[in-house]
């Protein structure tokens, strides 16, 4: 057996010195120290030795094996070196980078990220809602019953029964309203559908942002006050807004809100917003007292906003997924 063990580490050393590849030592490694290796078959033969000589066979055995595990580290090693000398050989350091382009914020992200932030100035937090709406929420609870003429102006895609995809963010306004008792003051940023065929102004998927206040004493005056500020931070000192008289079923009085902006430094008026203070139905929805709280509420495109703030002529720019347009931004 001393000269089986002897022949088995002289072998095993010679194939090991000789490896080349990672593949080959690992190959080495289960041939002989696997279950089914060939020394663990020369350790059960110790059963066949002589008692008293089962000590010596056993030391010599254990001698064996770790010579074996050291040859295989020391090549592996070598052999892993070898391979990243060969890797930093193939790498020329002089030749120039390779540019990677990094990403950043479409317009419309940036748009909202910037209205967000305009609100949150005027004390506003953000609330948010589903966009696969209830009716009720999108319609009725905001003064908009089936038979009401404005419910075209808000039609929206039914998914079906009374599911539909809101046609604005204002469902959000009911359910916060729900949840909470006055004083409120929030913005609600998001996506949201209409069945409109898509054209420079119009697009069947586009973006709103509206806003709620409600508490005691709330006035159009502060209205007309936080839309001033806002729009002035948005698009300079000097913009100016204008106040239209118009109807929305769930705002009483109504406005539509244009924002001045120059083109050849001529003055132009461009609708933006719609506002107005909430309206007594709406609040008898949720449950609030329209004798003691009063509100208003605003909303605007944030597609439009970002066409006026980047001059950007049509909104199917947005959608069209153009990295030249993108690239812009």
């Amino acid at each position: 057996m001393q000269d089986a063990l002897a022949r088995l580490r002289d072998e095993t050393l010679a194939q090991i010195e000789a490896a080349i590849r990672l593949d080959e030592i690992e190959a080495a490694r289960v041939a002989v120290l696997g279950r089914k290796g060939s020394l663990k078959q020369a350790m059960r033969q110790l059963k066949d030795v002589a008692p008293d000589e089962r000590p010596a066979m056993g030391q010599l055995a254990n001698e064996v094996k770790t010579a074996i595990v050291e040859a295989l580290d020391a090549r592996r090693k070598l052999i892993e070196r070898a391979e990243t000398q060969a890797t930093d050989a193939a790498f020329d350091i002089t030749l120039p980078g390779i540019h990677r382009p990094l990403g950043h914020e479409h317009p419309l992200r940036r748009t909202e990220a910037e209205l967000r932030e305009v609100f949150a100035r005027l004390g506003f937090e953000v609330a948010e809602g589903p966009e696969v709406e209830l009716e009720y929420y999108n319609f009725e609870a905001l003064n908009i019953p089936a038979d009401h003429p404005a419910r075209d102006g808000f039609d929206t895609f039914y998914i079906e029964g009374d599911v539909v995809l809101r046609s604005h963010t204002s469902p959000v306004q009911i359910r916060v309203m729900e949840q909470r008792q006055p004083p409120i003051r929030v913005v609600v940023p998001g996506r949201v559908y209409r069945p409109d065929t898509p054209d420079a102004t119009h697009s069947p998927v586009f973006h709103q942002i509206e806003g709620l206040v409600v508490g005691e004493g709330v006035t159009f005056a502060d209205l007309k006050a936080v839309l001033t500020m806002a729009m002035r931070e948005l698009f300079g000192p000097d913009t100016a807004t204008r106040f239209r008289p118009s109807f929305f079923p769930f705002t009483e009085p109504s406005a539509e809100v244009d924002v001045s902006y120059a083109v050849n430094g001529e003055k132009r008026w461009l609708e933006l917003l719609g506002a107005g203070m909430v309206h007594p139905k709406v609040f008898e929805a949720v449950g609030y007292d329209a004798e003691r709280y009063t509100g208003f509420a605003f909303g605007m495109g944030i597609d439009r906003v970002a066409m006026l703030k980047y001059g950007i002529p049509d909104i199917r720019l947005f959608f069209e997924n153009d990295v030249r347009f993108l690239e812009q931004f």
